[in-house]
């Protein structure tokens, strides 16, 4: 086997048309070993090659005989001593960090453990690991793109779909059966229909980066569903693929952008680089650990154990800057060789820590913002970690992040808790009281009420409690602000099933009638639901998948889900890039929202302070003073007045002062969902049903206007 010194960068395994360049980054190491397989089969290598050359750290070398297809491994020598950080191993066989492509998965062994099971983490194991070990494979990056373009949706105007690639299609009768559950599914006509149907401009993919099947959930029979342990963070998952081959499974994910692209609707990718699928000094040695420890991964104070900021055993070392490079480098590679158009970052703050607590300026966020390919792609953040650093809001401006705050206080107010309301008006105004401060905008939160992490929205208004038997642990949050309605689970009580479906429109219509961007879980158009189970990571079944066996009760949700995502498209005045000025709380100055109470009087401070308080009038001016289109023109639509009602009882509600010719006409109620729209004059007293919401929008009076044209 040929092999010539090569080059530093492009790290890992790059194919020029003539030859493979191979680059490893180990600080720490004293010898690098690359090693060939003939197939996934093999139980050795079939060449070792000793990369000689290091440059700045990065072992390096260019085999000009290897080509793409080539199954791979590193072998990597040096100091076996966790009381410093060194562990060292080459009977273990390791993944490339920058693997494109995976060519073969794990088989679970004690052989993959740098130390012996059943001993100290200190103990050195000599067995090999080269028959069970994942495998990278050398691909070729040519695919004919075309005329792809990024849709590059505004953020005013995107609706986040988040999905789970396998669960999504796994049961869809319209996708063909050879690819439910892959890449090649999501982009399949039916499901092209169904999103656009929606209103979906953005399709949010739960993790695809090549992630670990951990053992202790294979043990029991179990699977790691959500895919929130990363091992390769450049090749897409090779299990949710339809292909044989690597090659084909990357090919097979661009396609799928390059369709979804086509059609206008943006992938935002769900990625994992707070830490690795190789877990606490008790996990596995498959890449990281054995090519650079101390390296890749924060230690403690003694160095032996990690930092666990993520509550998955360790936390990736921002602060080494390779690790940094690495991040950088993957998400580049999917934005410039996938053609992804943006990312949602699972427990963000822990990128921000720096060394230890969160700071806005932190290397990572630094080299984002200056970047000229990220800092012009989308940035969300998960703004927690699994500590306790609760960083909402503090985000630099480039990043929009998930409202957790958002999410619990919309389920408080629909729940009926008492002194709500003054909080649920802020959130669904944009959280003025957490972005503003940083001269951001509404924008800057995204709104959701379920996401894959808790309970579904049906199982919201289903069940009080958790029911997690089928994880086989005690797994998943105790505080969901749910409520089961009066009985816990499914029920053939009538009354109790028309509250629940009441209790889900208005948390749908409360979610696209309020500022900021609205992000939909995949399911909850039709009540998808998973049993109680609100964390079901590891439940690669019925449980998880949607199913689109949908019934009257079904149908019917979904059409309103419909009418409230074609109400939201339709009304400027849920698209602002600005706060309301002055204020949310009822100044009487306020141009751009008034609060108004049952008799159409502006909200007092006595009346937010009021406890009991569960019912209020939001008016939304269609003038929009200070809002402009993309072309630098004002922006103006009509007049909107929801009418908010989350105690039990009826409240009569006063229709406000309208122009002349002009009327409120009822264009949704979540007590009437199948109510046609109707022409309501100022002065009017609208019967707000308990537990709904109304929505009005100004018009002309329709009558007025026939009587003119017959008269011209």
């Amino acid at each position: 086997m040929r092999i010539w010194p090569g080059r530093p960068y492009p790290m890992g395994a790059t194919w020029d048309g003539a030859g493979v360049n191979f680059a490893l980054y180990s600080r720490n190491a004293t010898a690098v070993d690359l090693c060939l397989f003939e197939d996934s089969k093999s139980t050795q290598e079939s060449a070792t090659v000793t990369l000689k050359q290091k440059t700045n750290f990065v072992w390096h070398g260019y085999l000009p005989d290897v080509r793409p297809g080539q199954l791979y491994g590193y072998r990597v020598d040096g100091i076996y001593d966790p009381a410093i950080g060194h562990r060292f191993n080459r009977n273990k066989l390791l993944l490339d960090p920058y693997a494109k492509a995976i060519g073969r998965d794990i088989t679970w062994d004690d052989s993959l453990f740098g130390y012996t099971v059943g001993e100290s983490d200190l103990s050195f194991d000599r067995s090999d690991s080269a028959a069970v070990a994942p495998l990278a494979a050398v691909i070729n990056d040519a695919f004919v793109w075309g005329d792809d373009e990024p849709p590059r949706v505004p953020w005013n105007r995107m609706l986040i779909y988040e999905v789970n690639v396998r669960g999504f299609t796994k049961l869809h009768p319209k996708v063909s059966s050879s690819v439910r559950g892959t890449y090649a599914g999501l982009c399949s006509p039916a499901v092209i229909r169904h999103l656009l149907g929606l209103g979906v401009t953005s399709i949010e993919l739960m993790p695809v980066q090549h992630f670990v099947e951990d053992r202790f959930l294979d043990e029991r029979g179990l699977t790691n569903y959500w895919g929130y342990s990363s091992l390769g963070f450049f090749a897409p998952e090779k299990s949710y693929s339809s292909a044989d081959s690597p090659q084909e499974t990357v090919r097979e994910f661009k396609r799928m952008v390059k369709t979804l692209h086509k059609n206008g609707i943006e992938v935002i990718l769900d990625v994992v680089y707070n830490h690795t699928g190789e877990g606490s000094e008790m996990g596995p040695t498959l890449s990281f650990r054995g090519i650079d420890n101390a390296s890749y991964y924060r230690l403690a104070g003694n160095y032996r154990y990690y930092e666990n900021f993520s509550g998955c055993g360790n936390s990736w070392n921002v602060n080494d800057p390779f690790a940094l490079q690495l991040i950088m480098d993957s998400l580049r590679y999917w934005v410039q060789e996938m053609h992804v158009d943006g990312f949602r970052f699972d427990l963000c703050s822990v990128l921000g820590r720096e060394p230890r607590d969160f700071d806005a300026g932190a290397a990572f966020f630094d080299a984002v913002q200056q970047d000229p390919v990220l800092s012009q792609v989308k940035m969300i953040a998960e703004p927690w970690d699994a500590v306790g650093s609760y960083n909402l809001g503090q985000f630099p401006g480039l990043w929009k992040e998930w409202n957790g705050q958002y999410r619990d206080v919309v389920r408080e107010f629909w729940r009926g808790d008492y002194g709500k309301l003054r909080d649920f008006a802020t959130r669904i105004c944009g959280s003025s009281d957490i972005f503003q401060r940083g001269e951001r905008s509404p924008l800057a939160s995204i709104n959701f009420v379920t996401s894959h992490d808790g309970f579904t929205l049906r199982d919201l208004v289903s069940y009080s409690q958790k029911h997690n038997e089928d994880n086989q642990e005690n797994s998943g949050d105790d505080h969901n602000r749910s409520w089961n309605s009066g009985v816990e689970g499914e029920t053939s009580n009538q009354a109790i099933n028309r509250l629940r479906e009441r209790q889900r429109r208005n948390f749908i219509a409360t979610l696209f009638f309020s500022q900021g961007v609205p992000m939909l879980l995949a399911g909850d158009e039709f009540g998808r639901t998973q049993r109680g189970n609100n964390n079901a990571y590891c439940q690669d079944n019925e449980i998880s998948w949607v199913d689109w066996k949908l019934d009257t009760e079904q149908k019917s949700f979904q059409k309103f889900v419909r009418l409230a995502i074609q109400l939201w498209n339709d009304n400027p005045v849920f698209h602002r890039h600005t706060f309301f000025q002055p204020s949310v709380h009822g100044e009487p100055d306020d141009r751009d929202i008034h609060w108004l109470t049952p008799a159409a009087m502006r909200m007092t401070s006595a009346d937010w302070e009021a406890g009991y308080a569960r019912c209020v009038g939001l008016l939304l001016d269609g003038r929009m003073v200070g809002e402009f289109d993309a072309h630098g023109e004002p922006l103006e639509g009509n007049t909107v007045l929801l009418l908010i009602n989350a105690s039990e009882s009826d409240i009569p509600f006063t229709l406000p002062s309208l122009d002349k010719d002009f009327v409120w006409m009822a264009e949704l109620d979540t007590y009437f969902p199948t109510r046609k729209a109707r022409d309501f004059r100022a002065g009017d007293v609208y019967q707000l049903k308990g537990r709904s919401l109304t929505m009005f929008v100004r018009r002309r009076e329709r009558r007025r206007l026939l009587r003119k044209k017959t008269s011209s």
